[in-house]
């Protein structure tokens, strides 16, 4: 695994699932469980909060998810890592 990938065991994320992400990267690779990818950024919302925006990505069983932003309920740095869980999806 590289710096700037993330693996998440499901072929989706959901609210409360922790991600390892890299502290120092603008946006990073996503792969998941069912060997779809994505790309992903750790941006800033108009108030200062976290928020992961995950590009559009097909599942492997052909499911098409559309990009979404993910609001970050919490985020614990560690090193080069920061661990995010995430909160819900914008609409």
């Amino acid at each position: 695994m590289t710096d700037h990938v993330i693996e998440v065991a499901y072929s989706h994320l959901y609210p409360g699932l922790i991600l390892d992400a890299p502290a120092d990267a603008a946006d990073f690779l996503v792969l998941f469980g069912d060997d779809s990818e994505s790309r992903a950024q750790l941006l800033r919302d108009s108030t200062g909060r976290p928020v992961l925006r995950m590009g559009g990505y097909m599942t492997a069983k052909g499911t098409v998810i559309d990009e979404r932003v993910w609001t970050v309920r919490e985020t614990v740095q560690r090193g080069n890592r920061v661990r995010l869980r995430l909160g819900r999806s914008l609409p």
